[in-house]
C-alpha cells in the first residue's frame, strides 16, 4: 500500500481535527498523551503504530524534518482506542531523547505549529523490537502498511 490516506477514521476526545490541542496534552500542562480512537481498520490489521510529528519544528540535526512528540507501535490489531496518558504497548525514541509522550511545546514567538497525529494500520503482528526511533520505524513497517489517516491540531505559545 505505502504511504498513502485510507478509509480508517481517527478521533479524539480531547480535539477536533483542525483545532487547538489543549494545554494539558502539551509541555505547558500535565503533558499527558491525548486519548485517541478510531474505526473503519482495514482487513487483515494485525496491529498499529501511532506517530506525533511537527513538520513545523525548526530542524534538529541534518537529514531529519519537524520533530517527534510520540513513536507508539506494537498495538495489537484488536485494539481501537488508546487512553489519555496510556502507558501500555512499546514506546519508540522521541526527538526529546526519551521514551512515551512529549506533548507540543514550540518555541515562544514561533508561531503556530501543526501536530500530525498518524495512525498506521500493519498487516504483521506487533513484534518489533523495542527503542525505535520515527525514521527507524517507518522503514520496518512501510512494506506492512495497510492503512492510515491522522488527526492534525495546532499549538502556539506566546
Amino acid at each position: 500500500m505505502g504511504f498513502a490516506l485510507s478509509s480508517m477514521q481517527l478521533t479524539s476526545t480531547a480535539f477536533t481535527n483542525g483545532g487547538s490541542i489543549p494545554q494539558l496534552h502539551t509541555g505547558e500542562g500535565v503533558d499527558v498523551s491525548p486519548p485517541l480512537s478510531w474505526t473503519d481498520a482495514p482487513e487483515g490489521t494485525k496491529s498499529f503504530a501511532v506517530i506525533c510529528h511537527d513538520p513545523d519544528a525548526p530542524l534538529v540535526s541534518p537529514g531529519n524534518y519537524g520533530y517527534v512528540h510520540w513513536v507508539l507501535y506494537n498495538i495489537p490489531g484488536d485494539v481501537t482506542s488508546l487512553d489519555e496518558g496510556i502507558n501500555q504497548y512499546t514506546s519508540g525514541v522521541n526527538d526529546f531523547g526519551s521514551t512515551g509522550y512529549g506533548g507540543p511545546m514550540p518555541p515562544n514567538g514561533h508561531g503556530t505549529h501543526h501536530y500530525f497525529f498518524w495512525l498506521l494500520a500493519l498487516d504483521v503482528g506487533p513484534d518489533l523490537p523495542d527503542g525505535l526511533n520515527m525514521w527507524e520505524l517507518l522503514a520496518q513497517i512501510e512494506p506492512n502498511a495497510i492503512g492510515m489517516n491522522r488527526l492534525v491540531v495546532t499549538y502556539q505559545r506566546d
